[in-house]
């Protein structure tokens, strides 16, 4: 396991040395730069704020002198606004890893208690009830969601607030980001558990007189937990990041909103930084999810 564990480390720093190369480069051919403006600054103010923040050298030579950076944790700082790009991600991304945490809990938790029961009682009631939902769920978008959420219960009713850092007020933006995954996890854990219930050690365990409950909890649902793992490590990753459609709406803090407007802005140095360190930590959630295929399954083989 250990080897296994060691390249795949290896594998994982390579994927993200690639995602830089193709971001820096890709972000630097598009035409304009990131002090271009409504009002036009002359051309001696934009030298000299290129040479400033380096911009005038060569792009490999830029590329090199930020992988530097990089490696001593230096990011360097916004070009729209000065600020020490460590402080920006230090203050962003907490808000963002709530939020987010919070919802792929609900999401998780719901979607395979759901799942599990509409496979337990296929094609009854409750589980034409789940499959709706979950269908509904699943077809409408987040920004649909988030944005009917805000008008109902921020606009109409007023029980909430629009956005304020309480615990309270992070309801509405955990409820729009955990709709769609809380959908998918349902219908995964569905498929799951019921390709699990007609397995052949299943009927065994039937056949022995084991009880009901203990053969659905021991057996059935922790080997159908796998695909929702798999489906869960890059989506945590991603959920962790923050919607950057429903942090826009509900005027979150998050990294996700700082992304967008450091792309509006072309703020290299921060489009590169919230890059890598989104990039890194799908890479890392991915690698975790993995290892947890060895604690649902002591028979899966690390190779």
């Amino acid at each position: 396991m250990g080897k296994y564990v060691i390249k795949r480390v290896l594998l994982a720093v390579l994927t993200v040395f690639i995602i830089c190369v193709i971001t820096f480069f890709t972000m630097n051919a598009v035409p304009g730069g990131p002090f271009n403006r409504e009002k036009a600054l002359d051309q001696s103010t934009i030298d000299a704020l290129n040479a400033r923040y380096g911009l005038d050298d060569p792009l490999p030579v830029q590329f090199v002198n930020w992988l530097k950076g990089l490696v001593t944790g230096d990011l360097g700082v916004s070009l729209k606004n000065g600020r020490q790009i460590n402080d920006i991600l230090a203050e962003s991304f907490p808000i963002s890893a709530k939020l987010g945490l919070m919802a792929m809990a609900f999401a998780l938790s719901l979607g395979t208690i759901f799942g599990s029961v509409a496979a337990l009682m296929r094609n009854k009631l409750p589980d034409r009830i789940i499959v709706f939902l979950s269908t509904l769920f699943t077809a409408v978008p987040s920004f649909v969601l988030a944005t009917l959420l805000l008008w109902v219960f921020c606009i109409k009713l007023g029980w909430l607030p629009v956005w304020s850092a309480t615990d309270t007020n992070y309801v509405l933006p955990v409820i729009a980001l955990a709709a769609y995954p809380t959908a998918y996890v349902t219908r995964l854990s569905k498929t799951s558990m019921l390709d699990a219930l007609g397995q052949d050690y299943i009927r065994t365990a039937k056949s022995k007189g084991v009880s009901r409950l203990f053969v659905i909890f021991k057996h059935a649902l922790r080997n159908s937990l796998i695909p929702v793992i798999t489906y869960a490590g890059p989506q945590i990753a991603y959920i962790i990041t923050g919607s950057m459609v429903v942090e826009t709406i509900f005027t979150v803090g998050g990294i996700g909103s700082k992304f967008v407007t450091a792309i509006n802005d072309r703020d290299y140095t921060l489009i590169m930084a919230t890059t890598v360190f989104l990039a890194t930590i799908m890479v890392i959630a991915n690698l975790i999810c993995d290892l947890l295929y060895k604690l649902v399954d002591p028979r899966i083989k690390f190779n």
